[in-house]
């Protein structure tokens, strides 16, 4: 039995639990996002990787939490913090690597250094920086599986800066009209870039802006596994059951900076100090060691197994070779 070592709040236990094997697969993939992110930056502070570095550190469990839901056939639209919804859906930590390090091996070919990516084959929409751009496109996409009557299911990640601007309305009011089967998440970590939730919108959170336009909306604990799986299980359900869309919005922290060079000067110490005692890894490790799912050896084996991971794919990634630039065009105009 662990002892309680952290100052954390207790997990919304839901009343149906998922396979055991489901519950030790979450604490790895949260792990894994956070150690490939912690590497992204120190490669990014060593120069190895240019332009914007956006990570997800205390958001790990909502892209997490929902995107193993998801099948095969199962189409989602990740952000920029949502890296652990591309892992579940089958990306490599090598290709991640090869991405950000502007190399053949990324999804782009080296076009691009960050999560403006994606991969059609295991279902992954390609994010952009606008950050509401995906939400009208994942109601498209939707739109064509009720065409084709397909029970697959559309989820879509954004953030609360997102929903200020016209497309997500646009695109939530569509999904809505046409009860399509799209779920969307909001990852609302209270701040977008710098400006915070206040001064953005005149309501409590972004549920209230969602529930006008006619769908399901449930706020959770975004920094709860638990909570998010239980959540978007229910949306998913509703989904391929015909009946329309739904909305999460899941309350988080951003612990740092909007990107990897930005202090974060214009938010309070506090709020970062509330954000890592909320760690979504760190409370779901407690509730695993606390019910004896996890034991001590199995832990330090899941770490152990992490860090082995992290170490090849990086490997992995720096051997992949630079695109020539006679390849710069291939692929960007119709052939």
């Amino acid at each position: 039995m662990a002892t309680r070592a952290v100052d954390v709040g207790e997990l919304r236990e839901p009343a149906e639990l998922p396979e055991r094997g489901t519950l030790l697969a979450f604490l790895y993939y949260m792990k894994l996002q956070r150690a490939i992110e912690d590497r992204i930056i120190t490669l990014y502070r060593q120069g190895k990787i240019v332009g914007g570095v956006f990570t997800g550190r205390g958001q790990e469990a909502i892209g997490v939490g929902s995107a193993v839901l998801a099948g095969a056939a199962d189409v989602i639209f990740p952000s920029h913090r949502d890296l652990g919804a591309f892992l579940v859906k089958g990306m490599k930590p090598q290709t991640v690597f090869a991405q950000y390090l502007g190399r053949v091996g990324g999804p782009t070919r080296g076009r691009d250094a960050n999560l403006h990516m994606g991969e059609w084959s295991l279902g992954i929409g390609a994010f952009i920086s606008h950050m509401a751009d995906t939400v009208p496109v994942a109601a498209g996409v939707a739109l064509s599986f009720k065409l084709r009557r397909k029970a697959n299911v559309v989820l879509c990640y954004h953030g609360d800066g997102a929903t200020s601007r016209g497309d997500w309305h646009e695109g939530l009011n569509l999904a809505a009209v046409l009860g399509l089967p799209v779920v969307y998440l909001c990852v609302n970590n209270r701040y977008a870039y710098s400006t915070p939730l206040s001064r953005q919108m005149a309501v409590a959170g972004v549920a209230e802006r969602a529930g006008g336009y006619g769908m399901p909306v449930e706020s959770v604990d975004g920094n709860d596994v638990l909570a998010v799986w239980a959540s978007a299980r229910r949306a998913v359900e509703r989904a391929r059951a015909g009946d329309g869309p739904s909305f999460i919005e899941c309350w988080t922290y951003r612990m740092s900076g909007h990107s990897a060079h930005d202090d974060a000067r214009y938010v309070a110490p506090e709020f970062f100090e509330e954000g890592r005692r909320w760690d979504p890894i760190a409370r779901y490790t407690l509730w695993l060691r606390e019910r004896e799912i996890l034991a001590d050896g199995e832990l330090a084996a899941l770490d152990e197994r992490v860090a082995s991971e992290v170490e090849a794919a990086v490997a992995a990634g720096e051997a992949s070779p630079y695109p020539e630039g006679s390849d710069a065009g291939t692929g960007v105009y119709a052939e």
